[in-house]
């Protein structure tokens, strides 16, 4: 039995122009070669497929079955070539991408804006985690691309550094005593201290830069967003450890201010991130392009 498309593509032209001189017309093949494939077919499957009259060839009752058929798997074909068409020019497709609230919200938003402009088509689907899940979310294929704080060391992921931003601690009126002063580690964590949930990156890092000095941070409040950590810095709860440009609003009319420490915090490195052995989609890379 064949298997071969080539043979049913002709088959599908022979049958629908009734003519072989038009099925070759159409294929870009001469007559001969439409005759040939049309009598392998026929002797593949032992069975009369045309019969000739008057205006060139019709279908037998086997030939309008098999028809049948093969019309409707062309009819896919045309489907999904149109359908690959529409994906290379971004007509259609999906973007899915995985990061935080904050990163989505004051980073990731003036590009989204611009891209969804330009390719209305193409359907965004956010899935908001820390950059552990978001790490899980791309190797389970439910994300074609994370942004996520650095470093990120796994063989199965290749990451990008985007951009930097810059971590520190800020508090609100209540604190206005330590405004102009400059705190040791030791002086700070006297106070109460506001954190992200512990398995982010950002708790990770100031966990680790607090090692680094011989000192554990132990915060009096973990929150699970950084709305939350700056509106209770904002009444008094205690000092948080926010990102400079998530609270340079609040910085800037004087509802926080940053406490100045001792030692210099390292910038926060943040990436964008996919898995290294499968290709992007048509939406993914061109948003990578519009970012870069």
């Amino acid at each position: 039995m064949t298997n071969n498309y080539e043979l049913y593509k002709v088959f599908y032209w022979a049958a629908k122009t009734g003519s072989l001189t038009q099925a070759a017309k159409v294929l870009y093949l001469t007559q001969p070669s439409v005759s040939h494939a049309i009598k392998q077919l026929e002797e593949s499957f032992g069975l009369t497929l045309f019969f000739r009259n008057s205006k060139g060839v019709a279908l037998t009752q086997e030939g309008t079955i098999l028809y049948s058929y093969i019309e409707q798997s062309q009819i896919l074909i045309n489907m999904a070539e149109e359908k690959m068409i529409a994906l290379k020019n971004l007509d259609n497709g999906e973007l899915r991408i995985g990061g935080s609230d904050s990163l989505f919200k004051h980073y990731l938003l003036p590009y989204l804006e611009d891209f969804i402009k330009k390719y209305p088509g193409i359907k965004l689907h956010l899935n908001h985690g820390t950059t552990p899940e978001v790490i899980t979310f791309l190797k389970e294929g439910k994300i074609d691309l994370g942004v996520v704080r650095m470093p990120i060391v796994d063989p199965q992921l290749e990451v990008k550094e985007s951009f930097q931003l810059q971590d520190c601690f800020v508090a609100g009126a209540v604190y206005n005593d330590l405004k102009n002063r400059v705190l040791s580690l030791n002086t700070l964590l006297q106070y109460p201290i506001i954190l992200f949930s512990r398995n982010s990156r950002a708790r990770m890092t100031i966990t680790e830069i607090f090692q680094s000095y011989g000192y554990t941070i132990k915060p009096e409040i973990e929150v699970g967003s950084v709305d939350l950590l700056i509106e209770f810095a904002r009444r008094g709860l205690g000092i948080s450890y926010v990102t400079r440009e998530f609270v340079a609003k609040e910085l800037a009319e004087g509802s926080l201010f940053e406490i100045q420490l001792d030692i210099p915090l390292p910038p926060s490195h943040i990436g964008m991130m996919n898995m290294r052995n499968m290709p992007l989609s048509s939406a993914a890379k061109r948003f990578i392009e519009q970012i870069k």
